[in-house]
């Protein structure tokens, strides 16, 4: 690992950023360019990132982690004051909006393997009262009144 040198106002490559916090130099990249993370230019137009961008990466990672969108993370990190790195109170403040959206999706997917360990028994798969294919026979209420319709059935593939 490279040795820090020159204080804690020295910017970091975008090389010594990927391996102090172990995200791939592309996937920093792709985070600059989503506007989730930022650099300066040298005259030589390398990238070079404030120390700060560490915590910030972070704070990314650990966010998609537990299934953050990145839009979202972004809409975030929008929010904090001069664009400033995120502290401890603002991942408390922002963790307790997201949980509930997350616990929304638990919700949903418990729900949603419910319905597969049922399917899995009787395999049909059927258009009327197959709870994977057809919940809550949301189809029957669709079509010219012959019965469901799927996407699938009105553009069949050669």
């Amino acid at each position: 690992m490279p040795r820090v040198t020159g204080g804690a106002h020295r910017m970091l490559s975008v090389g010594e950023l990927a391996e102090r916090s172990g995200v791939a130099v592309s996937a920093l990249h792709f985070y600059e360019r989503k506007g989730l993370v930022a650099s300066e230019r040298t005259a030589g137009n390398q990238r070079r990132y404030r120390r700060d961008m560490l915590r910030r990466v972070a704070f990314i990672r650990v966010s998609q982690r537990v299934g953050i969108p990145l839009a979202d993370i972004r809409t975030a990190l929008d929010s904090l004051p001069d664009g400033r790195t995120p502290t401890k109170r603002d991942w408390a403040r922002l963790s307790s909006i997201w949980r509930e959206a997350l616990d929304e999706r638990i919700a949903a997917l418990e729900h949603l393997r419910n319905d597969l360990t049922g399917c899995i028994g009787c395999g049909c798969l059927s258009l009327r009262t197959c709870s994977l294919q057809n919940h809550d026979d949301e189809l029957g209420d669709t079509g010219d009144g012959t019965g469901p319709r799927r996407w699938d059935d009105l553009n069949p593939q050669p």
